[in-house]
């Protein structure tokens, strides 16, 4: 059963920086892709960053871009999100999820059941 398990959230200064893992069992970690999405108080699913643990491409979504770094372990079958000069408007639950196939694809097959993270200003 492939499982994806989020951990890392919790309250934060506006201006200070968070690292969010995702811990990740049931598949073969490094042929596999990893997005990380978050969804804010009365707003859509946004998407922010993918990873591909067998060459290490990343994806970012333009909003979130210059902000944010994906990384892989694959020792730790984990991928990590950093997120620095956070603001309020970045307080949302924050999700990983597994593509079905790769960081293009807009099919996902696991969600993890989400982490909060709240800042404050």
């Amino acid at each position: 059963e492939v499982q994806l398990v989020e951990s890392g959230g919790g309250l934060v200064q506006a201006g200070g920086s968070l690292r969010l893992a995702c811990v990740t069992s049931g598949f073969t970690f490094d042929d596999a892709a990893i997005s990380w999405f978050r969804q804010a108080p009365g707003k859509g699913r946004e998407g922010l960053a993918c990873i591909t643990t067998w060459d290490g491409e990343t994806l970012y979504a333009d909003s979130v871009k210059g902000r944010i770094a994906i990384s892989s372990d694959n020792a730790k079958k984990s991928v990590y999100l950093v997120m620095d000069f956070l603001e309020p408007e970045d307080t949302a639950i924050y999700y990983c999820a597994k593509p079905v196939e790769d960081c293009r694809g807009e099919k996902y097959e696991t969600w993890g059941r989400g982490i909060q993270v709240t800042v404050s200003s």
